[in-house]
């Protein structure tokens, strides 16, 4: 029995799984129904309108539809599509047991402790017969699968078989709707609608279950005398077959299982129990340590059980489903119905080679595991669970096919794995010994060797290696050489697949692939939320996989992608072009055709196969939004652009690509303000001001153009902008393009128009305009404000420009294959090319089509600066008269050849996302400035919760990490990253780790200097030291596993200290409480110290102790004191006489909470002591204890991670991961 879900909740009463889609009902003593997903192990749903627990419930097999019976006396009946109750049903008296739906008529029939089986119609919502007969409460009703029976089980210890074949009749033909209407008010004491057939006795005391078999006239009961009884029936009686003996408490349900013939049953003994039907004995049993069972559910269909007990509920697959199969060539040998069958790929034949077991001879769950077929010698090693693990080798005959009457013998012996290695050799794994051992095709051992880690599994890894799996890792070990040619770290791995070559392995563990090579050097993982089932190689190296529900690829690069959809699980076999061999359950052939075009255009991609990736754009057609998010982010958006026709999509991938002539045309099509502002932006930074200067026409955003004008030193623009502001009445706009120009007359001018004279008068005066100052003074009289003497004013004019007008210098990028190719075809249907223009292209146009930039509200300064003053008669301003270039209408003509022939480059990945790209080192993290995942990494690593006395740290790793170079005033400050191990012998491409502020070798120093403090006995200073070695170690990186070991050894050695310590300073705080201060001391002798610091606090326990008078724990220090060899004659004198001293006198004057005899740790927060057996959490960094009240506080010692948190473990060295 294999556990595939479990949940925890409430007790649960009832069970019910769907027949089609992986869901399971679970009604619960607390009132609520839940609805999970078994497959997912997600919860989809509660309903919770019962008051008071609900022991019934039950999916209809075709509607969506489900009923529940509870303890309030009501039956339910929901829709699971809606989340909503359709209807009650009342009429039950007292509780409601089971409810069940009929599988065509529409039927409920529920047992109730009102003694009663109720049926119901639930399409007219009434009750269509009352079965009495019962004198106890009945436990548990059911329809028969196939015909019209019923049987119930109840406390009064019979099972009643009643026959409702009158019921059915009457309601299948009724002769008058009306009658048969008056008919179905059927009273309390039961009707002639059903009757009871059979009564079965035999249980000595009340029947909780009773089941019908669903092909065969067999009925299975289970009751509180602890006994499961099988019955038979026929047309005129019924009678016991046998009686199941094994548990020990009441049985509370008892059923058959469709797919086998066997029978599961569940007590309040806590168990749930496997029996052979024709053997009548005990298979398999399950056991919970607390928790008894209450109910069960088998699938209809699938190999799929599920019990209910007091703390949730578990569903089980019954036995293996996986079929055993190994694929050689073209012939794939696989186990199917106690045969070895052989199967053609090419003819598609597939044929019986021999029988593997006598009929019934196979166990539960003890089907094949492993196949493993040796082409050479033409024999089969077949592995299973029987008897612990064992292996059968068969020799098959020549001509592919056997006596399928006969069965062969075969070579056994004992094993957990077993796997060909060489021609005429097999390993076989001997794991109470963790050896292989090597046998020939007689079953005889040639040789032993000793495997490298402790292996649970062996997986063939080429002739004469093998592939050992141990709990967290795999390894290759040859064994001719017994050497380890490569290890891989890894979650636990299930089954292997080898690429055509052998040069790749896929790892398949539960959730997880590792791709990795035939050296074990890691290349990818993939994670899946649900199960992985099976997996094959394709002829182009990509690995293909499927998992309960999908089948899917898995590139070497760790690209994946969904291929299709699967209705059942299927285990690949094997992989040609795109057709994918299959085998499903039941042993099934399947063979699928795929569309492999998606996962070979990114193999190309990744593997720069840009020839046929090229070939493949132009021969198939790419699309979909998945397509082009993936080609975006492996930097390819100039691809992602060829294949997409939405402008809006294409002028974002062109802005990304720094595409700007395709940006420019998409951007006219979708004429959007947003859309030109961004390719304004774009265009800047590429320093196109061309484009710039139409976007920002195209915006009207004049205040962008006028700013454009004065950078590029185009004063002539500026000057008309001026003009186009003076005509919009637009005065900001004039005194900023005047401010532009430096023109102070008009500068003056906008002032006085303005209203603003005194303004006007300061500006004028400063500037010596002497004419325009006389005559605003006369205006201002004695307001004119007075303007200071004997300073020597300073004009407020712009520098002039240097270079005037045309593009910025642009960085040449040659265009790369995909731009030209690809523009080539997209120009290839078109009859009209475009004339090629001058570079500036909007020198001509002066400012922009007038109807576009000013909906009629001004006139455009032409090339001869007039202005068209004439207004028509409805006013405002004249713009049929403006004589404009025709450029303006075909600005998609108006790109440079310099833009059109080169490109501006992508932005590189700065060296700090490098850095954490590359790492899982919390320190490297937080040197590249990324706090947010070195604090995640820290989380998940340490359980830190507390980051605030990593701060400093953090700060200083990303300031050492980086230097700072000063440039011009008006540029930012240039950061360089700092990266360790770099040499100028290496290429401008490659990148190191980052340089970190932290070594080892920092705090071998601190630890130095916090050993000399303890000595000379500053606590204080020595706590601290100790506590910042602690805090910087979880951000430290080192090279070697050696080093890793230092660092492990140095947070044992800081944890002891902190706490001793602290035990220190506690007891000198406690002045007044000789028995704690004794107590303390006592404990700090328990720290692991340096050997001067134990007998420094040895001395001092045995002082203190002395002094209290507790002789006998004083005699252990002096003793302990003396057994480290000390050379102070002082000191051990004084031990000696304390130890005579003792001797005489052997009592204790007060009792301490401290047995030297039984060791024990003491707990970080409460300085108690915590003996061996007693039951402790402890910190997941510095592995400090605490006493269980503690737990998910923080740590009183570290001062950093939560007291019984999960974490994976303390991570400072790619070697760990390697």
């Amino acid at each position: 029995m294999l556990t595939k879900f479990e949940t925890k909740s409430n007790r649960v009463k009832g069970l019910a799984f769907h027949n089609k889609r992986p869901w399971i009902l679970a009604s619960l003593h607390s009132g609520v129904i839940q609805l999970w997903d078994y497959r997912m192990g997600t919860l989809i749903d509660k309903f919770d309108e019962h008051d008071g627990p609900v022991r019934g419930v039950h999916f209809h097999h075709s509607q969506p539809l489900f009923v529940s019976g509870g303890d309030d006396y009501t039956i339910k009946v929901w829709n699971y599509k809606t989340r909503r109750c359709l209807f009650t049903l009342f009429g039950h008296l007292d509780y409601i047991r089971t409810v069940q739906f009929h599988n065509e008529h529409p039927w409920i029939v529920s047992a109730s402790d009102d003694q009663t089986v109720r049926i119901w119609n639930w399409q007219s919502r009434t009750c269509v017969s009352v079965l009495t007969g019962h004198n106890h409460f009945v436990m548990c009703a059911s329809f028969h699968p196939k015909e019209d029976l019923v049987v119930s089980a109840s406390l009064d210890q019979t099972i009643c078989v009643w026959d409702i074949v009158a019921l059915r009749k009457k309601i299948v033909s009724p002769t008058d709707d009306i009658l048969h209407h008056s008919e179905m008010r059927t009273d309390l004491f039961g009707g002639v609608d059903a009757g009871v057939k059979y009564v079965l006795e035999g249980h000595d005391r009340g029947v909780n279950w009773a089941s019908f078999h669903p092909s065969l006239p067999l009925i299975v009961s289970g009751a509180d005398d602890r006994q499961i009884k099988l019955w038979r029936m026929n047309d005129t009686k019924a009678w016991e077959v046998d009686t199941l003996r094994g548990h020990t408490n009441n049985v509370s349900c008892v059923m058959f299982l469709a797919k086998q013939d066997i029978i599961a049953s569940n007590s309040e003994d806590k168990s749930v129990r496997v029996w052979d039907v024709t053997k009548r004995t005990g298979i398999q049993t399950f056991r919970r340590e607390h928790d008894r069972f209450w109910v069960l559910a088998s699938h209809p269909e699938m190999n799929l059980l599920a019990a209910g007990h007091d703390s949730g509920m578990i569903v089980f697959k019954l036995a293996r489903e996986r079929p055993a199969f190994s694929v050689s060539g073209d012939t794939l040998y696989y186990v199917k119905d106690h045969f070895l069958h052989l199967y053609k790929f090419s003819t598609q034949k597939d044929n019986q080679v021999i029988p593997l077991q006598r009929p019934g001879s196979i166990s539960l769950n003890q089907v094949p595991r492993t196949l493993s077929y040796n082409p050479t010698e033409n024999a089969v090693l077949i592995c299973s669970d029987v008897d612990g693990g064992s292996f059968e080798l068969y020799i098959l005959p020549k001509d592919g096919v056997g006596r399928v009457d006969h069965v062969q013998e075969s070579m056994r012996g004992i094993g957990t794995s077993a796997i060909f290695v060489a021609r005429n050799r097999i390993a076989v794994l001997d794991k109470s010994n963790n050896l292989a051992l090597i046998k020939n095709l007689k079953n005889e051992i040639v040789k032993k060797t000793s495997l490298p880690v402790v292996a649970d599994a062996i997986f063939y890894a080429g002739t004469g290696s093998l592939l050992c799996r141990a709990e967290d890792r795999v390894v290759i070990f040859d064994l001719q050489q017994r050497i380890v040619l490569g290890e891989l770290h890894s979650p636990f791995i299930r089954y292997i697949a080898w690429s055509n070559d052998m040069e790749c392995v896929a790892l398949l563990s539960k959730h997880a692939i590792v791709i990795a090579t035939k050296k074990l050097i890691h290349q990818c993982t993939v994670h899946e939320t649900i199960r992985i089932k099976s997996g094959a190689w394709d002829d182009n190296g990509v690995f293909i996989y499927t998992t309960l529900n999908h089948m899917k690829y898995c590139l070497p690069s760790g690209d994946s992608g969904i291929i299709r959809t699967l209705d059942v699980p299927l285990y690949i076999t094997k992989v040609c072009k795109n057709i994918v061999h299959c085998l499903d359950r039941d042993g099934k052939h399947h063979s699928i055709t795929i569309d492999a075009t998606e996962y070979v255009f990114k193999l190309l991609l990744v593997k720069k196969r840009f020839d046929h990736v090229m070939s493949m754009i132009k021969s198939s057609r790419l699309c979909g939004q998945a397509m082009v998010a993936y080609l975006q982010q492996k930097g390819f958006p100039g691809i992602a652009l060829h294949l997409v026709q939405d402008e809006r999509t294409r002028f974002n991938l062109a802005l990304e690509s720094g595409n700007i002539q395709i940006a420019v045309a998409s951007a006219k099509e979708i004429d959007e303000k947003e859309h030109w502002y961004k390719l304004g932006v774009e265009a800047l930074r590429q320093g196109n001001a061309s484009i710039v200067e139409y976007a920002y026409q195209r915006t009207k955003n004049f205040e962008r153009l006028s700013f454009l004008y004065l950078v590029t030193g185009n004063l002539e623009k500026v000057s008309k902008m001026l003009r186009i502001a003076e005509m919009k009445n637009d005065v900001m706009g004039q005194f900023h393009n005047a401010l532009y120009l430096g023109d102070i007359q008009e500068r003056a001018k906008i002032l006085e128009n303005a209203g603003h004279l005194s303004l006007a008068y300061v500006t004028a005066k400063v500037h010596r305009l002497n004419e325009i100052a006389d005559r605003l003074a006369t205006e201002l009289g004695d307001t004119a404000p007075s303007v200071s003497q004997g300073k020597v004013p300073s004009l407020l004019i712009p520098p002039a420009p240097i270079v005037r007008g045309g593009d910025w210098p642009l960085l040449r990028v040659m265009k790369g294959l995909f731009d030209g190719e690809l523009d080539n075809m997209a120009k290839a249907g078109q009859e009209e090319e475009d004339e090629s223009v001058d570079a500036d292209w909007v020198e001509d146009l002066d400012i922009a089509d007038v109807d576009d930039m000013l909906n009629g509200d001004f006139g455009v300064v032409t090339d001869n600066d007039e202005i068209n003053e004439e207004n028509d008669a409805e006013g405002g301003w004249d713009l049929e008269d403006l004589d404009l270039p025709a450029e303006v209408d075909s600005p998609s003509t108006a790109i440079s050849g310099r833009a059109a022939a080169f490109i501006a480059p992508t932005s590189g990945t700065p060296v700090s996302q490098i850095w954490i790209q590359r790492s899982s080192l919390a320190g490297e993290h937080a040197a590249a400035g990324n706090f947010d995942t070195a604090m995640s990494l820290l989380s998940r690593q340490l359980g830190v919760k507390n980051f605030a006395p990593l701060k400093p740290m953090l700060m200083d790793l990303y300031l050492g990490g980086h230097s700072y170079v000063q440039g011009f005033d008006s540029v930012p400050v240039i950061t360089k990253a700092i990266e360790r191990g770099w040499n100028e012998s290496v290429g401008p491409n490659m990148r190191y780790p980052p340089a970190l502020v932290f070594g080892l070798s920092q705090l071998d120093d601190k630890l130095r200097t916090a050993y000399k403090a303890t000595t000379e006995g500053k606590f204080v200073e020595a706590l601290r030291v100790f506590l910042n070695i602690l805090h910087t170690i979880p951000l430290i990186v080192v090279e070697s596993r050696r080093e890793v070991d230092e660092v492990m050894e140095l947070i044992v050695i800081a944890k002891e200290y902190i706490l001793g310590l602290k035990m220190e300073a506690k007891r000198k705080e406690i002045k007044d409480d000789m028995v704690r201060q004794q107590e303390l001391a006592a404990y700090f002798t328990h720290c692991n110290l340096q050997m001067i610091h134990l007998r420094l606090a040895l001395n001092s326990a045995m002082g203190i102790c002395y002094k209290a008078g507790n002789f006998i724990t004083a005699r252990n220090f002096a003793r302990r004191y003396l057994e480290t060899n000390p050379s102070n004659e002082n000191q051990v004198r004084r031990a000696r006489q304390v130890l005579q001293a003792c001797d005489r006198n052997m009592k204790d004057a007060t009792e301490l909470n401290y047995d030297f005899r039984n060791p024990f740790v003491v707990c970080g927060a409460t300085f108690v002591p915590i003996y061996r057996g007693q039951k402790y959490v402890s910190c997941p960094y510095c592995g400090s204890h605490f006493v269980p009240t503690f737990e998910g506080q923080l740590c009183a010692v570290c001062d950093l991670s939560i007291v019984g948190s999960d974490a994976s473990g303390l991570l400072c060295s790619l070697s760990q991961v390697r």
